[in-house]
């Protein structure tokens, strides 16, 4: 079985669920995409986003074969919410590796 780069995101924002609903609703017209609760699922062709909200942040968790294609997820998520937090003035999340 193939290991998966992982990469995670923060943004500190109060409307974390209502974004976690509009980007898998949005996705979801394209790609598999899942909302329960606070926690919702994309499946893109070259991986995988898991989103999680919270009173205080949305995360997403992305899941891809390569440094590249989480790279690439990166950008759609980071380009998509700053088209649905404009309001904010979104500039990108935080973009972390977890320690091996």
């Amino acid at each position: 079985m193939q290991e998966l780069f992982e990469t995670i995101g923060r943004y500190e924002t109060p409307n974390a669920g209502k974004y976690l609903i509009q980007l898998c609703k949005h996705f979801g017209h394209k790609v598999p995409a899942v909302v329960d609760g606070d926690e919702g699922r994309v499946s893109f062709d070259i991986g995988e986003a898991l989103l999680r909200s919270d009173d205080d942040a949305l995360t997403v968790i992305l899941k891809a074969a390569s440094d590249g294609a989480a790279l690439r997820l990166q950008a759609v998520i980071d380009d998509h919410l700053k088209r649905f937090a404009f309001r904010e003035a979104f500039d990108g999340m935080t973009w972390t590796t977890p320690a091996v």
